[in-house]
């Protein structure tokens, strides 16, 4: 059940726009309220366990994390934040997804609009590029600590799609329906899980030149930027000699 994949190198990509963003908490704020619409117990709420996870790792302070919970549920009002998904094209033909949490329909819509469009890209029409990635979790593993076959074998027990381990990764893939189980599966089995989300893997990467990429990664950065956008998901081949080259 392993196999080859990219998604390590485009995580690590991701991870240098990801440092760049400016107001985490304002962000992961939304991400949390979002996620409370779901249920406000993390137990039984896998997106908002992992989203609750994220915040502490940023140094969340827990009564921001509580506060952004009650307005998700309704307990505390301030919790209008509608969640949409902007679907165009990056530089090289490359498929975008962009993310948004926000309370300004209009606004943000013009500005992702406006962002693509400087970037040299271009939105595109609902369903035009969302076929081109399947919605999955991913946990992380320290290849360190834990060999592929113990991984496996909680994995495909619990009901797992994919186990993936190369260049220093240990990673296993799940429907979004089997995430909860999978989670809770390597929790009983003592297995630490390094970091685990929700997110958008494409099916087929674009190859794309240093040139290329580098636009890419630009408008990636630009966008999530933007304190609306939550995540950006892109098909593009960020090989390890591009991200190499590009230092």
């Amino acid at each position: 059940m392993s196999g080859h994949s990219k998604w390590a190198t485009i995580k690590r990509a991701k991870a240098k726009t990801d440092a760049k963003k400016g107001q985490v908490f304002t962000k992961i704020t939304k991400d949390i309220i979002l996620a409370a619409k779901g249920g406000g117990d993390p137990n039984m709420n896998a997106r908002l366990r992992a989203v609750i996870a994220k915040a502490k790792s940023a140094n969340m302070p827990n009564d921001k994390i509580d506060q952004a919970v009650k307005k998700g549920t309704g307990e505390l009002a301030g919790g209008e934040i509608f969640e949409m998904m902007y679907e165009g094209y990056a530089p090289g033909g490359v498929a975008i997804l962009v993310e948004v949490a926000t309370d300004n329909k209009n606004r943000t819509i013009a500005e992702v609009r406006h962002i693509i469009g400087k970037g040299g890209g271009n939105m595109g029409e609902p369903g035009s590029v969302a076929w081109m990635f399947d919605k999955r979790g991913v946990l992380s593993f320290d290849p360190a600590k834990y060999t592929e076959d113990q991984v496996m074998e909680v994995a495909l027990e619990a009901g797992a799609d994919d186990v993936v381990a190369e260049e220093g990764t240990l990673e296993v893939r799940v429907a979004p329906e089997n995430y909860s189980a999978v989670e809770k599966a390597f929790e009983d089995a003592g297995i630490a899980v390094e970091s685990s989300e929700l997110t958008m893997l494409p099916k087929n990467l674009t190859p794309v030149d240093a040139a290329t990429a580098r636009k890419v990664m630009n408008l990636m950065e630009n966008l999530e930027e933007n304190e609306d956008v939550s995540n950006v998901y892109v098909t593009a081949d960020f090989t390890d000699e591009i991200m190499e080259e590009l230092g």
